[in-house]
């Protein structure tokens, strides 16, 4: 065991007496040491209750043999960071995350882990960390919250923020958006909808990670807190059998995962985080297998913010593996992945048959016959750009209009609530990517407000920065090369036409490349925004959005 360098023998009795002072029995000491990471805090509504999950998985390592030791991790809630400098440090905060855990377990010789997060930048930060240490590890989330109800129809936190949208156009009052903030997120949990944190933990599950239904299973129940035991078992059994992150991690698990996420049109934000995770394996994933595989991969649902659907409607509908299955049936699924179950990705989804073809649509009669999520190129994308084509309104797959030029977001979303902004402009907002912002902010608030204000269907955004998964419209992000890296958005001028053709892949600015020369030598780069600190220190190694934004 792994442990044994630090507790064992002669050169272990300090590390006895200490763990003996702890309460720890002989007995305990002398099994394998398993680290429980656990993101409960009292701040993010996803993790408050992740105490619970840590329980049972601590059980779990005691009825399999092993002895669980808790230490935590930060996390950022992306809700509450919205829309102030908070933001920047949303996805810096993954690299903080995975280095920490890093940390713990090799200066604590732990033989294995089990990691619980549930929101956004945690999610992927846990398994980079499990890439990175290469020990058993297994990942459990605290589980989706239900969606909110409201006047008969259901709601969540992408109703809330497009309720600021439609307050400040004058067309509801402000105790009825206060309604609408109490009624939105009933309990604790991942926000109800196919957002970051939801679609990064479907993925855990698709790439072997964590156990079936790990992405789906409802907060607060039974059936969650049966994982947790579950997971705590399952890390047992990898140590037992000696099965590591990089036996699972394979290109075939990367596959299956950007497969399973545009067959599920998820969130932007997972063309950041699995090639980060794939990074930390020793792989790249470059944005052209997105490409490809969207192609192929038929949208087989259309959940919120997308559509009507729920996260509770898709675990009702089967789940991850009831969709694997039906991707199955086309072979778009590498059925021998290995999992964390010790089992096959094929195995985990035979006879799993969907239960509700609302919900999740057949192979044979999908949404689309190709992906939610697309990669855009052109002289303004060079490097690429994101986009979930799903939740982007017919009108606007193909648009040509005016660039409206924001140097931050704060700037856009004072122009659009003062009603600056018109139908047909195309709303740029740059230096909020990786280097510029620094941290590329979620910007939920410009493209809330825009639609909103009912605007989604006449109004584009473009961005260096990202995109909330709770986004819908025509809203494009990870720009690259950004601007801080002297990408071409730098140079967009006040009332440049700027063609988006979603269908055929293209993002152009129109402007003749003699004029781009001639703005080019006089282009002046900004001040960095911020140079102390950590964010400093981020800003100085970060990489553009189609590396995943990993640190150089």
């Amino acid at each position: 065991m792994r442990s044994d360098v630090v507790k064992g023998g002669a050169k272990g009795a300090p590390t006895r007496s200490l763990m003996y002072g702890m309460g720890f029995t002989k007995e305990e000491i002398d099994r394998p040491l398993i680290g429980i990471v656990n993101a409960q805090n009292e701040v993010i509504a996803g993790h408050v209750h992740l105490d619970e999950i840590a329980h049972a998985a601590k059980v779990g390592v005691t009825m399999a043999g092993g002895t669980p030791m808790e230490f935590p991790s930060i996390g950022v809630c992306d809700g509450i960071a919205m829309g102030h400098v908070g933001m920047k440090y949303s996805l810096a905060s993954r690299e903080l995350i995975a280095d920490s855990i890093e940390t713990m377990a090799i200066a604590h010789g732990f033989d294995g882990l089990v990691l619980i997060p549930n929101c956004d930048k945690i999610v992927p930060g846990m398994i980079m960390a499990a890439a990175r240490l290469n020990i058993p590890a297994v990942v459990v989330s605290g589980g989706p919250m239900k969606a909110g109800k409201r006047n008969g129809c259901d709601a969540d936190f992408t109703t809330v923020i497009e309720g600021v949208g439609t307050y400040n156009d004058g067309k509801i009052t402000s105790e009825e958006l206060e309604d609408i903030a109490q009624k939105s997120c009933p309990g604790c949990g991942s926000c109800s909808g196919l957002f970051t944190a939801n679609s990064m933990n479907c993925l855990t599950e698709v790439l072997g990670m964590g156990l079936p239904y790990n992405g789906t299973s409802a907060a607060h129940s039974g059936e969650r807190k049966q994982l947790g035991k579950y997971a705590g078992m399952r890390v047992m059994e990898l140590l037992k059998n000696n099965i590591r992150p990089l036996d699972i991690l394979t290109l075939d698990a990367f596959k299956n995962a950007i497969t399973v996420d545009m067959a599920m049109a998820g969130s932007t934000n997972t063309v950041l985080h699995l090639p980060a995770i794939a990074h930390e394996a020793g792989m790249e994933l470059d944005l052209d297998l997105f490409d490809e595989i969207s192609s192929k991969t038929p949208c087989l649902t259309k959940l919120s913010p997308s559509g009507k659907y729920h996260m509770e409607d898709l675990h009702l509908a089967g789940g991850i593996p009831a969709m694997m299955n039906e991707l199955s049936k086309k072979g778009l699924i590498c059925e021998n992945a290995l999992t964390v179950t010790g089992k096959t990705v094929g195995e985990n989804i035979k006879n799993k048959i969907v239960q509700d073809n609302n919900v999740i649509h057949s192979v044979e009669e999908p949404y689309s016959n190709k992906g939610g999520l697309a990669i855009l190129r052109g002289n303004l994308a060079v490097d690429g750009a994101v986009v979930k084509e799903s939740a982007v309104a017919k009108e606007m797959l193909k648009h040509e209009g005016p660039a409206r030029v924001f140097n931050s977001e704060e700037e856009a979303v004072e122009a659009i609530f003062k009603g600056n902004i018109n139908k047909g402009d195309v709303v740029v907002i740059r230096y909020e990517g990786p280097k510029g912002g620094p941290g590329m902010r979620e910007m939920l608030s410009p493209t809330a407000a825009i639609a909103g204000m009912g605007l989604d269907k006449d109004v584009a955004l473009l961005t260096d920065g990202r995109f909330s998964g709770a986004t819908r419209g025509a809203a494009i992000g990870h720009i690259s090369p950004e601007a801080m890296e002297d990408g071409i958005i730098g140079l967009v001028e006040e009332g440049d036409k700027i063609s988006i053709d979603i269908p055929n892949k293209k993002l152009e600015l129109l402007v003749s490349e003699d004029e781009l020369s001639k703005r080019k030598e006089k282009y002046v780069k900004p001040e960095p925004k911020i140079t102390k600190g950590y964010l400093g220190r981020y800003a100085k190694l970060v990489t553009s959005a189609n590396t995943g934004a990993v640190l150089k």
